[in-house]
């Protein structure tokens, strides 16, 4: 089987550029089983100018290629979302007939713009489409407004994968029943993420071992990753015992507010900003820490959960999205609604206090190890698409 694979961003070669980088994560597990994989990832126009990110054509292993092709885009309102579309497909077009592309599926990240376009090339090739839709805020947009662009595009599909099931039922109404709609959830590399020793990798980051630390890693662009509120809770930890370290690893447009509230608070000689760190480094992190705090305001069904339960770390979230689906028992972490600092704080203490079964949260996320989750998708592909 051969498939083609449509997202809207994608790693450099070098994981410079991590966006999505759990796609990449999932197409090497896939690839596994397949004959072929193409990664068609455009790069609009304004974008390539802009960045500092070389989008050259490479291969992943001997079956997988990936191309970055220049398209250029339009707001996505209205009249101009056609336009969009019709550029983008262009872009992909002019890949497949030089390349010489032949695929059995498409699998399409993200209902837009990927999905949108995938429907397009269904209608010149004839083949079967797989949507999965990992938003969660945008999903939300979508059903409120009750977009019909979008609920045309489900309609046109083969089969729509949702990373979180509570919402299964919605978007198979939207779909008018005509797309089946499954639940498979985001996965982790369980050969990168796997238990090590704390000491051994606090020492390998300079990081103090008397501490208790707390970690968090997320990317400082939008106020959805709930820095803020973790913050105030860190502030409300150091009331009752001083031992402990927030670690915050990421970087973005957010940061200054970021750091202006550490220094308001007077926690700054508590907190160390990491920055962003490869991607390849961030299980060292985890090991070294001892929970795992992602205070969202919004998931869909986020990635660095299961890398955190991978390396056998309880994890702190908030009741959102697809994260209560997952942190089923407190073995496994605990759970506060968003924008509460004062449940965090509580949650964060009783964590810091408890001994954790590190083994048993590992035997637990392995069910959720790429190579598990990608045997599902294939599950579709072949029960379902063909």
């Amino acid at each position: 089987m051969k498939l083609l694979v449509l997202v809207p961003t994608f790693p450099d070669e070098t994981n410079r550029y991590i966006g999505n980088i759990f796609v990449k994560e999932q197409v090497k597990a896939l690839s596994k089983y397949l004959d072929e994989i193409y990664v068609i990832s455009p790069v609009s126009v304004w974008r390539r100018l802009r960045s500092n990110v070389n989008f050259k054509d490479y291969s992943i292993g001997d079956n997988v290629k990936v191309y970055f092709p220049t398209y250029v885009n339009f707001p996505p309102k209205g009249f101009l979302r056609y336009l969009w579309i019709k550029s983008e497909v262009k872009s992909i077009l002019r890949v497949i007939e030089k390349e010489g592309l032949e695929f059995d599926v498409i699998h399409a990240h993200y209902s837009w713009p990927s999905g949108a376009v995938a429907v397009k090339l269904k209608e010149k090739f004839g083949v079967p489409v797989v949507i999965t839709e990992h938003t969660s805020q945008t999903l939300r947009k979508y059903l409120e407004k009750r977009d019909s662009f979008i609920f045309n595009v489900w309609q046109k599909a083969d089969a729509i994968i949702r990373v979180r099931k509570g919402d299964i039922g919605l978007i198979s109404q939207a779909a008018n029943g005509k797309t089946p709609v499954f639940y498979i959830p985001n996965g982790f590399n369980g050969e990168n993420f796997r238990l090590m020793s704390k000491n051994a990798a606090r020492e390998i980051l300079g990081l103090p071992k008397g501490k208790k630390i707390i970690l968090n890693v997320a990317q400082m662009y939008s106020p959805v990753k709930g820095h803020e509120f973790l913050i105030k809770a860190f502030s409300k930890v150091l009331q009752k015992r001083n031992d402990v370290l927030l670690v915050l690893v990421g970087d973005g447009k957010l940061k200054p507010k970021i750091e202006s509230l550490i220094h308001e608070l007077n926690v700054q000689d508590y907190v160390v900003l990491a920055g962003t760190r490869p991607h390849n480094e961030i299980p060292l992190w985890m090991n070294a820490a001892d929970l795992f705090v992602l205070p969202s305001l919004s998931e869909g069904n986020p990635t660095v959960m299961f890398e955190a339960l991978g390396v056998g770390l309880p994890f702190i979230g908030t009741t959102v999205g697809g994260v209560p689906e997952i942190i089923i028992s407190d073995d496994y972490g605990l759970l506060c609604p968003p924008k509460d600092p004062e449940c965090l704080a509580e949650k964060i203490l009783i964590t810091l206090d408890k001994e954790w079964d590190r083994e048993k949260i590992r035997k637990y996320a392995e069910q959720f190890m790429w190579e598990n989750i990608s045997k599902k998708i294939l599950g579709v592909y072949r029960e379902y698409v063909f």
